[in-house]
């Protein structure tokens, strides 16, 4: 059904690239994230839930078809359809079939539900596409209500102190997931990188409930940031920009925080464990629920997953990524992390 070529995963029979490393022909994309939505294909196939946010990546002028999820499409006799994966808004599995055989692409997913994209679903399948980003027993999440409760106090304390809160997060998923969490707290005003507002806005107008946010570029010079929530891409960290919120507490919400280390690398007063990619309990439940005979393996710490699975019987395969060894560790650019 699929193989992997120097453009990335294809389907033959459909003529039909799925999250293409280079530009292609056709291209079907799982999610908007930078690393899966590549520019200057010349036609892409995605979920209609994610129509503002993949536009908003692509420019204008892309030729994007939309298609809601569970609407079956064919493409030269190979169904397709767009299952969601519960990553950001948008995220899609993509389950093909064809003379029987099903596959499924998982993407990028999460199973633990919120409320900025339509929760995760399991497909059942002879063959499951998975992805491995904390794919080690070590990555096991917190419920998301801990860790919103836990920022909100950390804000507060920071407004109590005089000072204003900077969070980094990824611009595309994470940052308004946290505004979603944020959301009726009255602890002081919210204010966003220019590239966290303009996703913010697509966001809005695909009917998610966020928390109030000013653009900072907005904000009249002299206006004092005490007592306000910051949210910022990582790219930000160091730059200038920052020189204008005058005494900061800084933090990230990624999944890497649950690493001692990677907090200590990046000089921050608090790390939020906050991932949109399943942890090594939910990846592992979600290959169960697939029931699927062969398990394809990538994009993180695919080889001990594999060996993992092996050592249960299970026939599973690492395939390449086009981000190899990236996620081996803390990355810079890969993952969530492209859309910074």
């Amino acid at each position: 059904m699929l193989r992997i070529t120097e453009r990335g995963l294809y389907c033959p029979t459909a003529d039909v690239y799925i999250d293409p490393w280079l530009p292609v022909e056709r291209a079907i994309i799982t999610h908007a994230h930078g690393d899966h939505a590549r520019w200057g294909c010349r036609h892409y196939l995605a979920a209609s839930e994610g129509g503002r946010v993949l536009r908003t990546r692509m420019g204008q002028d892309a030729s994007i078809e939309l298609i809601d999820y569970g609407q079956p499409t064919t493409i030269n006799g190979v169904g397709i359809t767009f299952v969601p994966a519960g990553h950001i808004l948008g995220s899609a599995q993509i389950r093909l079939e064809y003379k029987g055989e099903v596959w499924v692409v998982s993407g990028d997913y999460k199973t633990e539900p919120d409320s900025t994209c339509s929760a995760f679903e399991p497909v059942r399948c002879h063959t499951f596409i998975t992805e491995s980003t904390f794919g080690l027993p070590i990555y096991r999440w917190c419920a998301q209500a801990e860790t919103f409760a836990d920022m909100r106090a950390w804000w507060r304390a920071n407004r109590e102190g005089g000072k204003a809160s900077l969070i980094y997060a990824y611009a595309l998923g994470k940052a308004q997931r946290i505004l979603a969490g944020m959301l009726g707290a009255d602890i002081g005003p919210v204010y966003t990188h220019g590239a966290v507002e303009r996703l913010t806005q697509d966001y809005r107008d695909s009917g998610v409930a966020l928390h109030a946010t000013t653009a900072v570029s907005a904000v009249p010079k002299g206006t004092s940031y005490a007592g306000s929530l910051i949210i910022a891409p990582p790219s930000a960290a160091g730059s200038p920009w920052l020189r204008r919120f005058g005494e900061v507490s800084t933090a990230f919400a990624s999944g890497w925080m649950l690493v001692r280390g990677a907090r200590r690398r990046r000089a921050l007063d608090r790390g939020f464990v906050l991932s949109d990619h399943v942890d090594w309990t939910a990846l592992m439940d979600a290959i169960a629920a697939t029931g699927a005979e062969q398990v394809w393996v990538t994009h993180g710490y695919r080889e001990q997953v594999v060996r993992f699975l092996r050592d249960k019987g299970m026939n599973a395969t690492a395939i390449a990524s086009h981000w190899e060894g990236e996620n081996d560790q803390e990355p810079a650019v890969a993952g969530e992390e492209a859309m910074a």
